[in-house]
């Protein structure tokens, strides 16, 4: 700890060779406005920097930047997105997971528009009152946008900030220490621009793996390199192991249509649309999953394989039950969609990967 009161006092040259590697170095990404430009007088879009903020909630830039830039185009400002159909928003979001985002994403566009005027609240307490907006995302705002002095911690910042000062408590516990550390840092000069270095650092040069200590600008100011325990740290608790849970999806077929259904607006994947399935149960064996109820009394028959994918809590196993109708039924819920029109639907991963699993011949109707 001794060593950590003796880094924060060089807080100054820090924070300064941060900032100067950053002038230099600062990614290139759609939703950012470089350190050239800001000298120039432009000034960070608080639409953008807040919808890049929220895209990249437990993602990563590189998924990140198609989606940005095909929302964008397609909604250029909140007013826009405030009066889009939420199908569509969900649509566009297929794929990059943690569909409550979207679903807060146009709350939150509705509610700027309608009672802010259109205008994002430029304090840290404000942005909080807003749909969707945790002290993450309000920190991320109100320091890029309005260089107010607001401490920013992601996942990147966590690793560099423990290497820096040599935290050997595991995560999620030495988080208060790590934050109390980034306050202590964090500047009332283009804090900004800092609380982005940070992130391009670890995102660059602090990586989990393969580090580049030679290309640090505070390497001089790391205890861990300079004790050869950068390359273990952070440290943290090993993670139990996901569950599986095991199920069946339903798909009936009728003159190149499929039964789709939508998902409560609540829970899992909500509001996105889905092939049919029974409960997700908990199990460690096919076995122990009872034979399904199937929705229409007919002739079903049981696919080979199974279509398996990964949520953050449990992995997911599904048989598919297939049927093909000769005649039209009507559906008690849910609807007939066209399977040439399968990317007009909000359908998540799971369910593209189940429209795979059927096959090719059907999906090219």
């Amino acid at each position: 700890m001794n060593d950590i009161i003796q880094k924060i006092e060089q807080k100054e040259e820090i924070v300064d060779a941060i900032l100067d590697w950053y002038d230099l170095n600062a990614r290139i990404l759609p939703w950012r406005i470089s350190p050239e430009a800001k000298i120039g007088g432009i000034v960070p879009d608080p639409y953008h920097v807040w919808l890049s903020e929220i895209m990249l909630q437990q993602t990563t830039v590189t998924a990140v930047i198609p989606y940005f830039e095909k929302f964008t185009k397609e909604w250029p400002t909140i007013q826009k997105l405030a009066v889009a159909n939420l199908d569509d928003i969900l649509t566009a979001w297929a794929g990059l997971g943690y569909y409550a985002r979207a679903r807060n994403l146009y709350k939150c566009a509705v509610f700027i528009t309608q009672n802010l005027g259109g205008k994002f609240p430029e304090t840290y307490d404000d942005l909080l009152q807003l749909p969707g907006i945790g002290k993450y995302t309000a920190a991320a705002i109100s320091s890029i946008v309005y260089d107010t002095p607001e401490t920013v911690i992601d996942g990147n910042v966590e690793r560099v900030l423990s290497r820096i000062y040599n935290i050997n408590v595991p995560l999620p516990s030495s988080r208060p220490i790590i934050t109390d550390l980034a306050e202590q840092l964090t500047p009332s000069h283009r804090p900004g621009d800092y609380a982005q270095a940070l992130m391009d650092i670890g995102a660059t040069i602090c990586k989990p793996k393969s580090l580049k200590c030679d290309s640090c600008p505070v390497k001089i100011n790391c205890i861990s390199r300079s004790l050869g325990t950068a390359q273990n740290l952070p440290m943290r608790v090993s993670k139990k192991k996901k569950p599986t849970r095991r199920g069946y999806a339903f798909w009936a077929e009728y003159d190149g249509k499929v039964w789709l259904r939508r998902r409560p607006e609540e829970g899992l994947l909500g509001g996105m649309m889905e092939v049919p399935s029974n409960e997700w149960a908990p199990s460690n064996s096919w076995n122990n999953i009872p034979p399904p109820r199937v929705p229409i009394i007919a002739n079903w028959d049981i696919l080979p394989g199974v279509v398996s994918h990964t949520f953050t809590h449990f992995n997911l196993e599904l048989k598919i039950i297939r049927i093909e109708l000769e005649e039209m039924i009507n559906l008690q819920e849910g609807e007939w969609c066209a399977v040439k029109e399968r990317d007009n639907y909000a359908l998540p991963t799971v369910m593209k990967k189940i429209f795979s699993h059927v096959g090719e011949p059907l999906l090219d109707l």
